[in-house]
């Protein structure tokens, strides 16, 4: 039994007590005038039958509730009824045979007796068929709540599929520039950041919210081969505080911010590239860069930054920022 389950079965019994005080408050305003017609000798008998009778009505308040919500599962009021009544006059039925071996005869079929069986079965019917409705209610709920995590997941990853191919093939091609240079240790060294680094991106599919320590790790591996790549002309200097490593952000975040600066800047000798990386008081994760923009603009599908905001708002609901000052261009990465 989970704490929950304790807590309404503590609840529910907390009704019952109190619901059947409500029940038989005839008998107990009508108790000091019927104990005033009575031999004494007669009242501790009368007194332990009205604690039967409480008791009781307690019991039964609590099995037919109880019955309710767990026994009847349809949804037609009218079967409930018919089912809560059954129980209701079985309920009346020990109760009048307890009360023909004790010898109060006249409490079987007296008016109030009835009308107390009747509200006590309209009441827990009710209560259990609103409970029906509200469990089938969460259940829609909890159904739709799923489907939306399961969309949300699917377009994440669709999202970050679409980085793949891109980085696979310039990648391939930075490669290709090492065997023809025929320099071994460095392509085996490329070939082993590369590995790393692919294995990370297929990885990403299982991930949504990975920890800013994992990107970073990630975007050092990937600076060995940009700076292989450019002959150290884009360079990267990280710098974050160690207490601010563990600060989510979705998956793959920097691959297309990098590469974003890759394609739309020139990178050579005059136009070396320094991207710096922290995390501002504000838990925004910075990334800058000059600009150095190619006289002929890049022919590109537009899924670098629209791809990271995309994702960040389907993950979080933040947005990013980027600025500008003519020479260097910020991007804002907001962090959870």
């Amino acid at each position: 039994m989970t704490l929950l389950d304790r807590y309404t079965s503590l609840q529910l019994l907390v009704v019952s007590v109190i619901g059947a005080i409500f029940v038989i408050y005839p008998n107990i305003a009508c108790l000091p005038w019927e104990l005033s017609f009575m031999d004494p000798s007669e009242h501790p008998s009368f007194l332990m039958f009205f604690a039967f009778r409480y008791i009781f009505f307690v019991g039964l308040i609590w099995g037919l509730i109880k019955f309710n919500q767990e026994k009847i599962s349809t949804s037609d009021f009218r079967k409930r009824m018919l089912v809560t009544l059954l129980w209701t006059e079985v309920a009346y039925l020990f109760y009048a045979g307890i009360s023909l071996l004790s010898g109060t005869k006249h409490d079987c079929f007296g008016s109030i007796l009835l009308f107390q069986f009747f509200v006590t079965f309209i009441v827990c019917t009710f209560v259990g068929h609103v409970s029906q409705m509200y469990a089938v209610q969460r259940t829609k709920e909890l159904e739709i709540e799923q489907l939306k995590v399961e969309t949300l997941q699917s377009h994440c990853d669709a999202l970050a599929n679409q980085i793949n191919p891109h980085f696979f093939f310039n990648s391939l091609n930075g490669l290709t520039g090492l065997v023809q240079k025929k320099d071994e240790e460095k392509t085996i060294e490329y070939v082993t950041k590369l590995s790393n680094i692919f294995r990370y991106i297929l990885q990403s599919d299982k991930k949504g919210l990975v920890s800013l320590e994992e990107e970073l790790k990630f975007v050092e591996a990937f600076s060995y081969t940009m700076e292989v790549r450019f002959a150290n002309k884009l360079v990267f200097d990280i710098e974050v505080e160690e207490n601010k490593r563990g600060l989510k952000l979705p998956v793959l975040s920097l691959l297309p911010l990098i590469d974003n600066i890759v394609v739309h800047n020139t990178i050579d000798s005059k136009h070396i590239i320094k991207v710096s990386i922290c995390v501002n008081e504000q838990n925004e994760l910075m990334i800058s860069n000059p600009l150095y923009p190619k006289l002929v603009p890049p022919a590109t599908n537009g899924i670098g930054l629209k791809n990271v905001e995309n994702r960040l708002v389907l993950l979080t609901g933040k947005s990013i920022r980027t600025e500008s000052d003519g020479g260097i261009y910020y991007v804002y990465l907001p962090l959870s």
